[in-house]
């Protein structure tokens, strides 16, 4: 009988193994926002990464979190890291690739809670009068990311974020384009 339970079980857990291997290696979420201000005045509130307190939906989560700024400022090379609690984790984002008020690349790296390293890009599309955001995470998934992904879907849980910093970089950016040309240049 015992070996008949253990027979079973391995079974199953090849099964499983097997499954787990016919999914996907990579994974991409990406959300959009319509924001009535112009492609630049969004483009500054992402590209400087002192202005994310403002609008990243993971500031909140930690009042105390630690984050260090490297590098020139809205640049490829400019750097972004933070160490907080379990609801952040820790990493570190890095500007790779910069066309002002056009497109933005971030290498995305997570070292806790668990180690992976990601590609995350916003573009600007001017529309009508304001701009559309466009925010995009692309990453691949080893053994163990398509595992957790047979049991949470990558899309709902990174997507609702998205949804959530696009919203509030949406009344950052309007209430930033709302200022006078004066007030917006004695700011700087």
């Amino acid at each position: 009988m015992l070996k008949k339970l253990l027979l079973a079980v391995v079974v199953v857990l090849a099964a499983f193994a097997v499954f787990v291997a016919t999914r996907p290696a990579s994974y991409r979420v990406s959300r959009s926002q319509a924001i009535a201000a112009p492609a630049s005045t969004v483009y500054v509130q992402v590209a400087d990464f002192h202005q994310w307190e403002k609008w990243s939906p993971w500031a909140k989560l930690d009042p105390t979190m630690k984050t260090t700024f490297a590098g020139p400022v809205a640049a490829p090379g400019s750097s972004y890291a933070w160490l907080g609690n379990d609801k952040v984790g820790e990493g570190k984002m890095t500007i790779v690739e910069a066309r002002p008020g056009e497109m933005l690349r971030i290498r995305l790296e997570f070292l806790k809670p668990f180690a992976s390293t990601n590609s995350s890009t916003f573009t600007f599309a001017p529309k009508g009068g304001g701009t559309d955001v466009t925010w995009t995470m692309e990453g691949h998934n080893g053994f163990a990311g398509k595992a957790f992904s047979v049991f949470m879907n990558m899309d709902k849980m990174i997507g609702n974020d998205f949804e959530k910093g696009l919203a509030q970089l949406k009344a950052v950016a309007e209430a930033e384009g709302q200022k006078s040309p004066a007030a917006s240049a004695a700011a700087r």
